[in-house]
């Protein structure tokens, strides 16, 4: 009843606009700016903020935003960021994460990496369907987007690159798609290489292998082990 009673908390339409946008930023967000976002006024987005911690949606904690310190640096702001913890709902109650994670084992334990490395490909590939491989970084994280990704183009705020990535050596920008979301977190952590694997061989069939992009490792804490960028990038 815990799960259930903290998805009702994002029946408020407001409430659930604030969690939205904290959760999309991947970074501590404060009262001032989640109101901003949400188009209200900041008392009544603390009010939200705050309840959404208490079901355990939000995790909340303290800084100065300024980034001062000592005297004259302001009292420290209340922060918030999406919780870590999982929440799901079935009715009736149903167990597929251990059904999950003994496959996993198993499939671990037989040695059957590049076999499930094949059969998630095809899956990407039947997800696809007739489509045509995806033409480009944005019909890529519309994709991503719709299965639980939550891509975002790595370095849009603060970016070293004019268009929002990294510069590459040769000075042009080169753009990766990073996913602050795995539809696969809970099993990948008990069983990373064999999970990652299949999520990217995943992504491949689903991306397609000819086009203008490529899905490859590149793990970083707290994000998706996968990356999507423009295959020209690594061109020879």
């Amino acid at each position: 009843m815990e799960d259930i009673d903290a998805i009702a908390a994002l029946q408020d339409p407001v409430r659930r606009r604030l969690y939205e946008y904290v959760a999309a930023q991947g970074r501590e967000v404060g009262r001032n700016e989640a109101a901003e976002a949400a188009g209200v006024a900041r008392t009544l987005a603390a009010h939200h903020l705050d309840r959404l911690a208490e079901a355990g949606l939000l995790e909340s904690g303290s800084r100065r935003l300024t980034g001062r310190s000592g005297p004259g640096a302001g009292r420290p702001a209340k922060v918030y960021t999406r919780a870590r913890t999982e929440r799901s709902v079935s009715l009736p109650a149903r167990d597929y994460r251990t059904a999950a994670e003994l496959l996993a084992e198993a499939a671990e334990q037989a040695g059957l990496d590049a076999g499930l490395c094949a059969a998630a490909r095809r899956r990407g590939e039947a997800l696809r369907g007739s489509a045509a491989p995806c033409g480009g970084l944005e019909e890529a994280m519309e994709m991503l987007a719709v299965r639980g990704y939550e891509p975002h183009v790595e370095g849009a705020e603060g970016a070293t690159g004019p268009t929002g990535g990294s510069t590459g050596p040769t000075g042009a920008a080169e753009r990766v798609v990073r996913m602050r979301n795995c539809p696969f977190h809970a099993v990948a952590e008990r069983f990373p290489p064999l999970v990652c694997g299949m999520n990217l061989a995943l992504l491949e069939g689903l991306l397609g292998a000819d086009g203008p992009v490529r899905a490859r490792m590149d793990a970083r804490p707290g994000e998706c082990c996968v990356v999507v960028e423009d295959s020209k990038n690594n061109d020879d």
